[in-house]
């Protein structure tokens, strides 16, 4: 019998490392996270020290490479399928290309012969105290470049300072940027007064939203700018909430909302109240004056809906509706009649593959929270992916027939069928 082997690994091996990594990435919960100067720090220095044209930081989960921080290229990610990084999470190792032209991997690739004009490629495992590969930190140029081990030692500790910044901001509480709460303690704050809800018998609800078209503001103004604005809106609803109500920046201009003792009618009128501040709230500074919104989505504490992962999930859904319908709007969970597509969900981070046309066209997918009736997936673009789909789970027998409920650009919630 013939075992298909990667860099010397059996496939079995390979698929035990790669879900280890993953459950390791899940841990950190911090994918998608907002910008932090730590990082922008190390990938300018990782320009400075080696005299080339591009540093990064990247965190790599089931289908894509995601850059934490990243200096002299435009992307915020790109397909794991179409990254050099993609040999590092293979052989588990450093991974040095003095001429790309001259690499048999890597000639043909489209960084190399389009414009981004790739040339040199370094790059190192960012790996956990356990040992375990969750990202790259990279050193990339345009000419052609020698990279001896001394060079290679520098970047192998730019990497422990970069997971050094991980591990300090696991103990964080507030954003540094808009003083809201980090994600992770947005949830361990959310999971406590939802026990307190379930115990006492209380109404909870979640608002989950997004500033529309926030990266129209960061192409045409700065990042300078779009801080500004992340600031303001902040600091808008930092004054319309209650104080015993959570505010969380869980994404780059993303926000949730924890209301205690407030029903979903409530939750409704409060996300009505947001929007509307936001919306009449000019920000000025020294990109002018600009005048921004948000597409909002709320859901409510039920017998269904006990877990803060599963009121995540049923508010972003209806805020993704709120931004198919054309966004500056508010919707409910309960007002897109699929009370029964979204049952208790569990975070996960799962490398997943969506299937369809007769299972003759395949798209990687990461599983990021998943239940016994519905997921929520993370695909590089969902443009050409059809309404009914097979969802599998790579290594884990797992299949099942899908049918999409809500979306935007780069996510689904998909309802079991």
């Amino acid at each position: 019998m013939v075992v298909a082997r990667v860099f010397g690994k059996s496939s079995s091996e390979a698929l035990q490392r790669e879900n280890a990594r993953l459950a390791a990435l899940q841990q950190l919960d911090l994918l998608d996270t907002p910008r932090d100067e730590g990082f922008e720090r190390i990938v300018r220095l990782i320009k400075q020290i080696f005299s080339i044209d591009i540093g990064i930081v990247s965190l790599i989960d089931g289908h894509r490479q995601w850059y934490k921080a990243c200096s002299g290229l435009s992307a915020d990610e790109v397909s794991l399928e179409d990254t050099f990084c993609r040999c590092v999470v293979d052989c588990d190792e450093p991974v040095i290309v003095q001429d790309a032209t001259k690499d048999t991997r890597f000639s043909k690739h489209s960084a190399v012969t389009g414009e981004d004009h790739i040339r040199f490629y370094a790059g190192v495992p960012l790996r956990t105290k356990a040992g375990h590969m969750i990202g790259t930190v990279c050193a990339i140029d345009r000419r052609p470049r020698s990279f001896g081990t001394r060079d290679l030692s520098i970047l192998e500790e730019l990497a422990g300072a970069a997971m050094d910044r991980i591990e300090l901001m696991q103990s964080a509480a507030t954003d540094s940027l808009t003083e809201a709460m980090t994600r992770r303690a947005f949830k361990q704050e959310a999971d406590q007064l939802i026990s307190l809800a379930l115990r006492h018998q209380h109404d909870l609800s979640c608002i989950v939203f997004d500033i529309d078209h926030f990266k129209r503001v960061n192409d045409t103004h700065g990042h300078a700018a779009g801080d500004e604005v992340l600031k303001a809106v902040a600091s808008i609803c930092k004054t319309t909430l209650r104080a015993g109500d959570l505010f969380g920046r869980i994404g780059g201009e993303e926000f949730a909302v924890v209301l205690p003792h407030v029903d979903r009618e409530g939750a409704v009128a409060v996300a009505e109240k947001l929007r509307t501040a936001i919306a009449s709230q000019p920000i000025r500074g020294d990109h002018g004056v600009l005048h921004v919104t948000a597409s909002l989505g709320s859901s409510a504490l039920s017998i269904v809906s006990k877990e803060i992962e599963t009121l995540l999930a049923q508010a972003d859904a209806a805020m993704y509706q709120a931004k198919h319908a054309g966004r500056n709007r508010c919707v409910s969970w309960s007002s897109i009649h699929a009370d029964h597509a979204i049952g208790a969900r569990r975070r996960v981070l799962k490398a997943g593959s969506i299937l369809f046309n007769d299972r003759r066209s395949t798209i990687d997918c990461t599983v990021k929270s998943i239940g016994s009736e519905s997921a929520g997936i993370s695909v590089s673009n969902t443009a050409g992916i059809p309404s009914e789909f097979i969802l599998a789970i790579k290594g884990e027998g797992f299949e099942t027939n899908c049918r999409v409920i809500a979306q935007d650009r780069q996510h689904l919630e998909v309802a079991f069928r």
